[in-house]
């Protein structure tokens, strides 16, 4: 696994480097310390994963998170930062961030990025302890208020529920290519990414 580590803290990045090349299996590929400079590396080395702090002077973690999957939607991009907050960790969320790390954490950093390198979400326990609160806030639009047919309001809903194409088609009795197609839709539609941001979407709206 290469890992692209992006701290506007020197020493933190390389401790994090030392820590990460001690674990089997973990190969750092590049430091970097800006989000320009994370854009310019990661179009330069291809990580499997890019490590990311999001305060940094100039462009932030989550404008360049955005840029780099603006051009590779297929990123990995888990952030480390020592500020949990609800922006922070909402905008995350909601541009396809693939975990949230708190730096106090340390110990979780390398089980998080093997995690994340196998297809997982990973976030850290004080954000997730955060976000039923997050979730649970105020929201001015509604469910009903979407551009979206009763089919797919209610593929949304069998989506956050946690089935699959294949549960959902037989739920609905359509074919698992209709279920796709029907996905599809609904997540150009609402501009999101995936099966992870609709649920986050649509539990707050409900």
């Amino acid at each position: 696994m290469r890992v692209l580590i992006v701290d506007d803290d020197r020493l933190v990045g390389i401790s994090l480097k030392t820590i990460l090349e001690a674990a089997d299996g973990i190969s750092v590929c590049a430091l970097g310390r800006s989000g320009q400079e994370a854009i310019s590396l990661y179009q330069e080395h291809h990580p499997d994963i890019l490590l990311m702090d999001i305060r940094m002077e100039g462009m932030n973690g989550l404008d360049a998170a955005t840029e780099i999957l603006s051009f590779d939607p297929n990123a990995k991009i888990l952030f480390l930062t020592t500020f949990s907050d609800d922006e922070y960790i909402v905008r995350a969320l909601r541009l396809g961030a693939k975990g949230y790390l708190l730096k106090q954490d340390f110990e979780s950093i390398t089980p998080a990025l093997h995690a994340v390198f196998g297809g997982q979400n990973v976030f850290g326990s004080e954000v997730v302890r955060k976000i039923p609160d997050i979730l649970a806030a105020p929201n001015k639009s509604t469910l009903s208020d979407l551009p979206l047919a009763d089919k797919e309001l209610e593929i949304m809903r069998l989506v956050a529920d946690g089935l699959n194409n294949k549960e959902i088609a037989s739920a609905l009795f359509l074919s698992e290519g209709t279920v796709r197609n029907y996905l599809s839709a609904i997540l150009e539609k609402l501009d999101l990414r995936d099966r992870t941001q609709l649920a986050i979407f649509y539990y707050k709206h409900r």
